[in-house]
């Protein structure tokens, strides 16, 4: 049966509880469009969570790979098209799970400036609206540790001709954190309505063997 490879990250600096974790523990073990779910938790730290993934591929050998992170302040699940190669933390006043802080190092020196997702974004957005959840390209991934996996697994995969598939989708706020004082007024969505949608979107990934051209509204993301 074909792997599908989830990860995810736990709490860290601006968040106690990681939409990430839980929505990937959720998927963990479903079975999607004759595919297994295999989801784990890698640490939320520059270059740890590079190697760590690596490793888990190599595990897993996953037709997909499909990485999670946080994305306070947004009010939909956002599918990436792109990663940079920059990684700045020190810009958001904060640091990564390790204590590490990056001011505007390359996650590969010798890598090219971006690249770009291998999944099939615009269905996979399609598929979760279609599922009755909100969701929205994005173009703006951050310089923080979600934007540096991701860049660092299409680099790895590009540079070894690996043939899985891999992109990244940015979550919204928990409701238990959105409540939180510093947080207020900020949208939030459900584990559950998360996971209904990265369900679709998972599935629209396995069975579409190349993106729509289908154009749709979009919304600005922050």
């Amino acid at each position: 049966m074909p792997t599908v490879l989830v990860t995810g990250f736990g709490p860290y600096a601006m968040s106690p509880v990681n939409p990430a974790q839980l929505t990937a523990e959720a998927l963990d073990g479903q079975v999607i469009a004759g595919a297994k779910v295999v989801s784990r938790i890698v640490p939320g730290a520059y270059f740890t969570s590079i190697s760590a993934t690596v490793q888990l591929v190599e595990d897993e050998q996953p037709e997909l790979l499909i990485m999670l992170g946080e994305f306070g302040g947004r009010s939909m699940i956002t599918v990436e098209r792109l990663a940079q190669n920059v990684s700045d933390c020190a810009r958001y006043g904060v640091a990564d799970t390790a204590g590490k802080v990056l001011g505007g190092e390359p996650t590969a020196p010798e890598g090219p400036v971006a690249y770009w997702a291998t999944t099939p974004n615009r269905a996979m957005v399609l598929a979760m609206r279609r599922a009755g959840v909100p969701a929205d390209l994005s173009d703006a991934a951050g310089t923080f540790v979600c934007n540096h996996l991701m860049y660092g697994m299409l680099h790895h995969i590009a540079t070894n001709a690996l043939t899985t598939r891999a992109g990244w989708i940015h979550l919204p706020f928990l409701p238990e954190v959105a409540a939180l004082d510093q947080n207020l007024g900020a949208p939030s969505m459900s584990v559950e309505t998360m996971t209904t949608g990265l369900a679709a979107a998972i599935e629209a990934a396995l069975t579409e063997s190349a993106d729509t051209t289908e154009p749709f509204p979009s919304r600005l993301q922050i």
